[in-house]
């Protein structure tokens, strides 16, 4: 079984079957092809209405910017990478959930604006955190109208696009010469992958449409006419995700709390085990990449 690759169109084939491991929304089964040339993964056929997938508990949403401030601590990783190549100017971020990066954003002096799909989030982005949020599950519409940024960030978001390519090629459009895109998305070449494959708890099917392996998304990048200036699979965000990644793996499929607890523990052992491989470069379970506009 065979489908054309989502970006270079070359016949690939069946990777793997999957389902929601994670979520459990659906009982439906999930076709992932890996393409022999580029190495994208990839859902094919994408389910019609992906908004249907996403539980409503999938924004675990602050009550209150006090609360905001205590969970965005997770997300510090992000502002420091924007920061070591971009002091100020405007920001703009796609997929922000509830804002933790956002705030940060804002907080570092920032002008920042959002374009994120959920309603809910987008009320308390403009309501509590005091950003400017469009609501549009349409990315690529809000993008074309508007204005020219310092920076463009999507954490953790490519890997829900389908639309992705197109999406880069706007957003490099919307930059401002020298600014910078800055990201983070799972690593299909991930130790943690070749161990745990299709429930691989980053997998996340359907939500996650493909996993974009690191060189694809540099050689695209390049192509608009960026340089690199970071790319990593070992910084703090990447590491939390690998212990993530074992304690999930190892909670989602149990209800009872002294079982949980229990399996908690094992991943903490496993993930000790695996750390020192894991933070090999190119191993971890996540990436971090930033990326400049040639002025």
């Amino acid at each position: 079984m065979y489908k054309l690759c989502h970006y270079c169109n070359t016949e690939s084939p069946l990777y793997f079957h999957s389902k929601d491991y994670n979520s459990r929304v659906t009982k439906e089964t999930f076709e992932h092809y890996r393409c022999p040339k580029c190495e994208l993964l990839f859902i094919d056929p994408l389910p019609a209405n992906l908004g249907n997938y996403y539980p409503n508990d999938y924004h675990d949403m602050p009550k209150s910017i006090e609360q905001l401030q205590e969970v965005s601590e997770i997300d510090h990783y992000k502002i420091d990478a924007v920061q070591r190549f971009s002091n100020n100017g405007a920001l703009l971020e796609i997929g922000p959930s509830f804002g933790g990066f956002s705030y940060l954003a804002k907080k570092a002096g920032f002008e920042v604006d959002a374009i994120e799909m959920d309603f809910r989030c987008c009320k308390f982005l403009n309501e509590v955190v005091g950003i400017n949020a469009i609501q549009s599950d349409d990315p690529i519409n809000a993008l074309q109208n508007e204005k020219a940024y310092d920076v463009i960030v999507l954490w953790h978001v490519i890997e829900h696009l389908p639309n992705l390519w197109k999406i880069l090629d706007i957003a490099y459009k919307r930059l401002k010469p020298g600014g910078i895109i800055a990201l983070a998305a799972p690593n299909p070449d991930a130790f943690q992958f070749k161990i745990l494959g299709r429930f691989w708890p980053h997998l996340d099917a359907p939500r996650h449409v493909m996993l974009v392996p690191i060189k694809l998304l540099s050689e695209k990048l390049q192509s608009l006419g960026m340089t690199a200036e970071l790319i990593t699979t070992n910084d703090s965000g990447s590491r939390y995700l690998n212990e993530f990644g074992w304690h999930y793996f190892f909670l989602r499929s149990f209800t009872k709390q002294r079982v949980k607890t229990a399996f908690f523990k094992i991943g903490n052992l496993v993930a000790r085990f695996f750390s020192s491989i894991e933070e090999i470069e190119g191993k971890g379970s996540a990436y971090t990449m930033v990326f400049r506009k040639i002025d």
